[in-house]
């Protein structure tokens, strides 16, 4: 499936995979198996069910996923019938090739973590922010100032009263 590693970079482009609702690990999963080279963006999401709260790893598109393919080598057609996915996005029944740049921009702002990090926000006194992760997810805040180089000392309003809150830079997005 695989094409040998001297072969030219511009045959290879990335093609965006629809997946099955929440699926897309295990799609991912499975395209990998089958000796495709996947990228599924991926963000943390806080989850609120029953008094409980909890942060998990989710797809930053949810239901779609990008596969590397050139298309005069690689068999694309078998990628449809792979479990967790709907379809390959299409055109004139060939595969459409996402905007160039777009998936090595992504790649680029990914972590170590595989999480992609595009929400570090300019955090200046006064910059409204939303909480994206953790007990205050989804929750409005103003900045009051950075506390050191990865935390950042915010205003949430709790019970009509401005809260001083120390988050992590990276749980906050520009509101």
């Amino acid at each position: 499936m695989l094409t040998p590693a001297n072969e030219p970079a511009a045959a290879r482009r990335w093609y965006v995979v629809n997946t099955q609702a929440t699926r897309e690990h295990v799609a991912a999963a499975h395209l990998q198996r089958q000796g495709y080279p996947v990228f599924l963006p991926s963000t943390w999401r806080t989850i609120r069910h029953a008094r409980k709260v909890t942060t998990v790893k989710a797809g930053y598109f949810p239901g779609y996923l990008f596969v590397s393919l050139d298309l005069d080598r690689d068999r694309w057609r078998p990628i449809e019938g792979t479990v967790g996915v709907l379809r390959i996005i299409k055109g004139a029944d060939r595969p459409l090739a996402a905007p160039e740049g777009l998936v090595e921009t992504l790649l680029e702002a990914t972590g170590p973590d595989g999480v992609l990090n595009l929400a570090d926000p300019v955090t200046r006194p006064g910059q409204n922010v939303r909480i994206t992760r953790g007990p205050f997810a989804d929750q409005l805040a103003v900045v009051e100032r950075s506390s050191g180089e990865d935390r950042v000392r915010v205003l949430l309003s709790v019970l009509g009263q401005r809260t001083p809150v120390e988050i992590v830079r990276g749980d906050l997005a520009v509101a």
